[in-house]
């Protein structure tokens, strides 16, 4: 069934292009693809959105409120970074230039922290979101994923943040470091927990750590499953007692893809934190709704 949109919601990042064509705050129809802004050049990006978008359009002008890192520096267009303490989402949306005629196209600047330098695009749309939904909410937004963003959040404003590489770093540990050959795929709980422990008490030990799950499959022929949740578990712990500044008495929400973000959860609950779990492209959806009141 063909469907003719209001407006169109966009959320593109480095691997993935979604979009919603949208009735007011209704979805009528979502698509994605694989043409992320790291596979694109500056002209592919109206092409690729319109080879998504091209059958929701109609006689007029449609406008298109995109997030993510098609605002980058190597994106359709730079949105510049606002610096924190800040609205979630900058008074001025950036318009793309020279666009199809039948598109106005504005994109969702992202947010920067100047000491300890820092900066996130995409997720501050997130973050906009959740707090249309939860009015005068004061706490703790974690974000995880690839870069897991900790966000202090106050009187509506994003206070600090701090990103951690937790996710980047399983991954290239877990595929091109030694430690390939000892981790595979499953999962062992009680291995994911013990790894949490060891580095949340003491981060120090890490790097040392990391390699005994190597030596452990060496010598006692460990199953791959084990190594992968006892890697999991050591970053995590790594991750939770560096942050801890962050969510310790804290009101937390958690908001990502559903079986990371209740690792998350349950790991913090563990810790006695006050742990929520809400859906992320909910919460994407409903910071690009924001975005286009914005526009008025």
């Amino acid at each position: 069934m063909s469907v003719q949109a209001e407006w169109i919601a966009v959320d593109w990042g480095t691997s993935r292009l979604r979009a919603f064509a949208m009735a007011g705050e209704k979805v009528l129809a979502t698509a994605e693809s694989e043409q992320g802004m790291s596979k694109l050049s500056k002209a592919e990006f109206e092409p690729a959105l319109m080879a998504l978008v091209g059958d929701w359009l109609g006689d007029g002008v449609t406008d298109v409120i995109a997030c993510g890192m098609v605002g980058a520096r190597q994106g359709w267009v730079e949105a510049p970074y606002s610096a924190v303490p800040a609205p979630a989402l900058a008074e001025r949306i950036i318009r793309v230039p020279d666009t199809d005629a039948r598109l106005r196209v504005h994109v969702v600047p992202g947010l920067k922290q100047m000491k300890p330098a820092d900066v996130m695009r995409g997720e501050e749309t997130q973050v906009a979101g959740f707090l249309s939904k939860h009015q005068n909410w004061d706490g703790v937004l974690c974000l995880p994923g690839t870069h897991t963003k900790w966000v202090h959040v106050s009187a509506d404003e994003v206070v600090s943040f701090r990103t951690f590489m937790t996710g980047e770093m399983f991954a290239l540990l877990s595929k091109q470091s030694v430690l390939q050959h000892s981790v595979g795929e499953g999962w062992d709980e009680e291995a994911f927990r013990a790894g949490m422990d060891v580095t949340l008490s003491r981060p120090e030990n890490l790097a040392t750590e990391l390699f005994a799950i190597r030596a452990s499959d060496l010598l006692e022929a460990t199953p791959a499953a084990v190594g992968r949740a006892r890697l999991s578990g050591l970053l995590l712990g790594a991750e939770l007692a560096a942050s801890r500044p962050y969510w310790l008495g804290q009101q937390i929400a958690v908001i990502g893809d559903a079986a990371l973000s209740n690792i998350y959860a349950e790991a913090l609950k563990a810790q006695g934190g006050f742990v929520s779990v809400v859906d992320c492209q909910e919460m994407t959806l409903a910071g690009l709704i924001a975005a286009r009141n914005l526009l008025g």
